[in-house]
């Protein structure tokens, strides 16, 4: 299957958890806490009382505006808001705790007749809303999905880093917004076993990026394998990807081996 690269998902994992791979260890951190932001004292109460038993630290707010200090004064797993407070509302706690760490999940608690303002919410950034009355089941879920997904995102982040140190990994620079988001695509393609299409004029990186695909992969260890196919004469390319045994044709004096068996296991680039 073919597909374009900015359609692969994310996968989870634990908020804890340990990944080996070419003979090295990334390690999570301890779990952070969460901060809940309720202005309503009972409510946030429960919420509080629900997420601890569930195992989570946390932190609380009564109001939005106590919530962004603390988005700016520290690091939390992920931020659990209601939309509509007095003072600063649950878009801005959103605005600033992206500002503050962009991979922080951000879930909004909104009351009946303001999911329009939590879907368009969502548009800009927020991971997922819950309607009141607040299913504490829901929630529960909600919150492990985002914890497991901020948490692989920093591993993903540690690896990178880890594996460039370590093993020379491509790495690639820029500072646009879509540098930046095309690598962090290749992280979640990389774990994939799909075919991946890479879209780009000549001279684009297409190459590079092939590489940091298959240095983060499983099949790592195995051949990368690059064909040019535009230098290729157009009878011939046949030939070079499948090869061809002894006699098959004439001139054929010895057997040659296709380039899509060289990459067996591996990874083949053809551009």
């Amino acid at each position: 299957m073919i597909v374009p690269i900015r359609c692969f998902l994310l996968c989870t994992r634990g908020s804890r958890s340990s990944l080996t791979t070419a003979g090295f260890m990334v390690e999570t951190r301890e779990m952070e806490p969460l901060l809940l932001v309720e202005d309503k004292n009972e409510l946030r109460a429960m919420l509080r009382k629900a997420l601890e038993r569930a195992g989570y630290e946390v932190d609380e707010a009564p109001d939005g505006a106590a919530a962004i200090q603390k988005v700016r004064a520290r690091r939390y797993l992920l931020v659990i808001t209601d939309l509509k407070m007095p003072g600063a509302s649950g878009l801005e706690v959103l605005h600033e705790t992206k500002q503050a760490d962009a991979t922080i999940p951000v879930i909004l608690l909104t009351a009946f007749g303001s999911v329009e303002e939590a879907v368009a919410a969502m548009k800009d950034g927020a991971y997922d809303f819950l309607q009141k009355p607040v299913d504490l089941d829901h929630l529960k879920l909600l919150v492990q999905r985002a914890a497991q997904q901020q948490e692989l995102l920093r591993e993903n982040l540690l690896l990178r880093e880890e594996y460039a140190t370590r093993y020379g990994f491509p790495r690639i620079v820029g500072e646009d917004a879509s540098i930046r988001e095309v690598s962090q695509q290749i992280q979640k393609v990389a774990a994939t076993d799909s075919t991946c299409l890479l879209l780009g004029e000549s001279g684009t990186g297409k190459e590079l990026f092939a590489l940091a695909i298959h240095h983060l992969s499983p099949r790592r260890e195995k051949p990368f394998v690059a064909l040019n196919c535009a230098a290729i004469p157009e009878g011939l390319v046949e030939n070079e990807l499948f090869g061809h045994e002894r006699g098959a044709f004439t001139g054929a004096g010895a057997r040659k081996v296709g380039k899509m068996d060289m990459a067996h296991r591996g990874t083949l680039f053809s551009g």
